[in-house]
């Protein structure tokens, strides 16, 4: 029997005539005429029916400004359903390959592949042992579309859902149909533009939403899966804790003014809230499962004794339990188990300490029904909520604390120079021993903890400075405070961003130390990561962790954290300043040195793999990029961003974000099984590291000098919407860290989204065909790189990864937007950028041996879907944006185009 009832061209086809039906309704029949004249003109061109776009354009240039909005707002509201319809279409398939056993890169192909290598069960409980997959939810603004209407689309998916995977009446088709109508209709007149921008506080609950609605439950099947597998090849080996999910979103700092103590606080306060009204939920659940009557089973002595220690604990809750379940053990347990969990952060006495506790007692009674003789009960009702606890505790979610280390440096000037020193005179190994003896001292430099010898003018933890260093200062005073009333797992990471200097991670060791969340030694109540993002700190990371794992101070707060250190890689501000190539090459080769380094030092490695949703920034398959990174650095744990429009296109579906999840777990635990195996590390031939530095150094030279020609800033504001995607309130972040306009001081985010707009993805292939070549023209052979590319993951990630937005790049389209910039910008710039992609173009294609771009069929196939849809969202904008005045309507029009281009490339930044 079929699971499915319908496909992606139904869907696709049913969705598009529903709409057509509202906007005829909504707007007016003569509308839909033109929005259909629009559509039939852009597809003629793209099969070659006609020779040019001049119709399809004459089409835009006569709409008037009403008629622009619409059509803005038909093919902006087209791509939102067609994607629900392929995300419908990839949940199809996971479905029916996982029910024909077919499913690549599944947790049962992980296992099967170990027990096909004869993997010792010793070696395989090793493995499970050392993985912890960290996925970190960041708020950087890449979302375009407004809550309200990612919740209207989540309820069109949920309608289509029913009608695919249930066999119903006639009449009860009928019903659904009619509620998708509805929802449709209330989509479009739904405003799709963001009057404000989202507050921290917005961006803080839609991270939780998919860890409280979808992850909360789809872990559980994750482990499930795994379970099953490792009981068939491997019984006596057990999965242990193998997620945990942090995020940024309420204590990111950097760059944000918005993120506030006491929006950390909040947001701190929401989670814990959430997840222990979700484990409540889950225990009322189990209570009606166990049922069992003591007169019938012998409970363990263990069971006996904290049911006890429950009812000693809370008498009067007892008493009433006992007289609600008489005989009822179980349930008298749960009951109790409850009570504490209400009281969790209460000022009543009885409540839970920490998830710990809670974990306790569910193993507890795990070993109680097991000893009776209930495993499916266990594994059906209890098993399920045990990995819950374990992966979410009573957090949800760990937050990680940023900032750019100025804001640090500032603050430790201001601080000593209260004590009457120097800070900013001295040189860094002066600021490195200044810090280690005030951070070994007994006695606080400005103690923010607030203790009897505390300085008089300490107020409110901002020590009675103003603006940035108060501002830092009342943030670490906070942190003792949250760590106190949260738990330290709450918020125990702090990330330095722009970390170029050891002084820059001993700083924030200081502040930590002055708040009392570090006390040398024995005590470290935080991981210090610095962000290497630069080539300068990629290059220079020997004598960075060096100075500081030689550092007595900071070698006693390693100690402290069971000797990880993790470090942060900046993909997006990487590329950035290198161009892709040369980021991805610098980034590989660096990862191996940090790994070369902690191993000199015998301090265990944690990579955090700052990734943006974009190919340019890190994105890309995650298990392909665990796979490809360096075996030696495979330590087990690993730690990458999550951000934007990524998270909702990866986990607003439960069955898609299992799959993730899944995925990501067979890559880690293939790569390090790999590691552990392995006789010695990933030595790659020397003559590949050679073609890859020729080909890295010639591709930045080239990319670095494209940004340094003389107009380039004035060409990049002419040529893409840069600017209107600065008014878009994507975020509660500003767009740029001063203002300058300048692409270093431009983040990331902005500047590929502007790219992708203008469907000349630049930053994801730019100087990768002039560095090919510049390694042919130095002696090396296309043979070689082709053995590079069947070999080497690193190599063919890459490559691949390029493809793929050189496969989203239209030049054709770009060329539109270049005729928008000054005469002179467009003759210096367009034409090199043309030759470039040409030339990367001609040599990724003879280096994979394909006859097109994309890796993969199923992606040439979604672009020819798309690109005749996306081409009248782009004359559009280009006819908008060249307008020296607009109405309020074509304003609205133009924002709207840029949604739509988003939702059409599935690419913001």
């Amino acid at each position: 029997m079929s699971l499915h009832t319908r496909g992606v061209e139904q869907d696709v086809r049913e969705l598009s005539t529903l709409l057509g039906e509202v906007l005829s309704d909504q707007a007016s029949p003569a509308a839909l005429d033109t929005v259909e004249r629009v559509r039939t003109g852009a597809i003629a061109y793209r099969r070659d029916e006609v020779d040019s776009r001049a119709s399809l354009r004459e089409e835009l240039v006569d709409l008037d400004a009403a008629n622009r909005e619409v059509v803005a707002r038909a093919f902006t509201t087209y791509f939102e359903l067609t994607n629900l319809a392929e995300e419908r279409e990839r949940v199809r398939r996971i479905r029916e390959e996982r029910d024909a056993g077919t499913l690549a890169e599944s947790l049962s192909a992980a296992v099967e592949r170990l027990a096909a290598d004869d993997a010792d069960p010793e070696v395989v409980q090793q493995v499970l042992a050392d993985v912890l997959v960290e996925p970190t939810f960041t708020a950087h603004p890449t979302e375009a579309r407004r809550k309200t209407v990612k919740g209207k689309l989540r309820s069109v998916a949920t309608l289509i859902e029913t009608l695919d995977e249930r066999r119903l009446t006639n009449r009860e088709v009928d019903r659904l149909e009619r509620g998708l109508e509805a929802e449709v209709t209330s989509l479009w007149q739904t405003p799709q533009i963001r009057d404000r921008r989202p507050a921290v506080t917005d961006e803080a609950r839609n991270v939780q939403w998919y860890l409280e609605n979808v992850l909360f439950d789809v872990v559980g099947e994750v482990y499930d899966e795994l379970e099953a597998a490792l009981a068939e090849h491997y019984p006596g080996v057990d999965a242990t804790k193998l997620f945990e999910f942090r995020s940024w979103a309420g204590s990111d700092r950097d760059g944000n003014p918005y993120v506030t103590p006491e929006v950390t606080t909040e947001t701190l306060e929401r989670q814990r809230r959430v997840v222990l009204e979700k484990y409540r939920t889950k225990l009322g659940d189990l209570s009606g499962v166990l049922s069992q009557d003591a007169r019938e089973f012998e409970a363990p002595e263990a069971f006996r004794e904290r049911l006890a220690a429950d009812k000693e604990r809370l008498p009067g809750v007892a008493e009433a339990v006992e007289e609600r379940y008489p005989g009822e053990l179980y349930r008298q347990k749960l009951a109790l188990m409850r009570e504490r969990v209400d009281r969790v952060g209460d000022v009543r006495q009885g409540g839970y300490d920490d998830a710990d506790e809670l974990l306790a007692d569910l193993e507890t009674i795990v070993e109680s029904l097991r000893a009776d003789g209930a495993d499916a009960i266990v594994d059906a009702s209890v098993a399920p909520l045990v990995r819950q606890v374990d992966t979410f505790g009573f957090n949800l979610a760990s937050l990680d604390l940023r900032d750019h280390r100025e804001n640090h440096t500032e603050t430790v000037a201001a601080v000593f120079e209260r004590e009457g020193v120097d800070y900013p005179g001295m040189d860094e190994d002066e600021r490195v021993e200044v810090l280690t003896d005030a951070i070994q001292q007994s006695q606080p430099v400005i103690d923010l903890a607030g203790g009897s010898d505390a300085p008089s003018d300490v107020g409110d933890g901002d020590g009675g400075f103003d603006d940035t260093p108060a501002r830092v200062l009342r943030r670490f005073a906070a942190l003792a405070d949250w760590q106190r009333e949260f738990g330290v797992d709450a918020i125990d990471t702090y990330c330095i961003s722009m970390t170029e200097e050891p002084s820059h991670v001993l700083e924030v060791l200081f502040l930590a130390d002055q708040a009392g969340v570090v006390d040398l030694p024995g005590y470290c109540g935080i991981d210090v990561v610095p962000l290497l993002e630069t080539e300068s700190a990629l290059s220079g990371a020997r004598r960075i962790m060096g100075t500081l794992f030689e550092n007595e101070a900071y070698a006693a707060a390693l100690d402290a954290r069971d000797g990880v250190q993790e470090i942060m890689l900046g993909y997006s501000d990487s590329n950035k300043e290198n161009g892709f190539l040369a980021a991805n090459w610098s980034l590989h080769r660096n990862q191996k040195r940090l790994a070369a380094i902690t191993d000199d030092f015998d301090v265990d490695l944690r990579l955090f793999h700052g990734r943006g949703g974009s190919i340019s920034r890190g994105g890309g398959s995650m298990n392909e990029a665990l796979l490809a990174l360096p075996t030696e650095t495979v330590t087990g744990q690993v730690k990458f961003t999550e951000q934007g429009e990524a998270i909702a296109e990866k986990y607003a579906n439960p069955r898609i974000a299992e799959r993730n999840l899944e995925q990501m777990l067979n890559a880690q635990i293939r790569a390090r099984y790999r590691a552990i195996t392995a006789d010695e590390a990933d030595a790659t031939p020397e003559a590949w590291d050679e073609a890859m530095t020729t080909a890295a150094d010639a591709a930045r030279d080239e990319y670095r000098d494209l940004l340094e020609t003389d107009g380039f800033v004035a060409y990049f504001e002419e040529a893409t919407p840069i600017r209107v995607i600065e008014d878009l309130n994507l975020g509660s972040r500003p767009a740029s860290r001063s203002g300058d306009r300048s692409v270093e001081d431009l983040r990331a985010i902005p500047w590929v989204f502007s790219w992708t707009q203008a469907r000349c993805i630049l930053p994801g292939w730019y100087g990768l065909g002039t560095g090919l070549q510049a390694y042919l023209d130095d002696g090396g052979d296309l043979e070689t790189l082709q053995e590079l590319y069947a070999e080497w993951p690193f190599f063919r990630t890459t490559l691949d990864n390029a493809a793929l937005a050189l496969a989203r790049t239209d030049l054709e389209i770009a060329a539109e937007y270049a005729d928008l910039a000054d005469a002179e910008h467009r003759e210096t710039f367009f034409g090199r950028i043309e030759d470039e992609y040409d030339r990367c173009v001609d040599l990724v294609l003879s280096i994979t041996g394909r006859d097109a771009l994309p890796p993969q069929p199923w992606v040439r196939e979604n672009l020819d879907r798309r690109n005749p849809y996306v081409d009248p969202l782009n004359l559009l904008q280009v006819r908008l944006l060249g307008q020296d005045h607009l109405t309020d309507a074509e304003d609205r029009a133009l924002r709207l185009t840029v949604k739509g281009i988003a939702a059409g490339m599935k690419s913001t930044g």
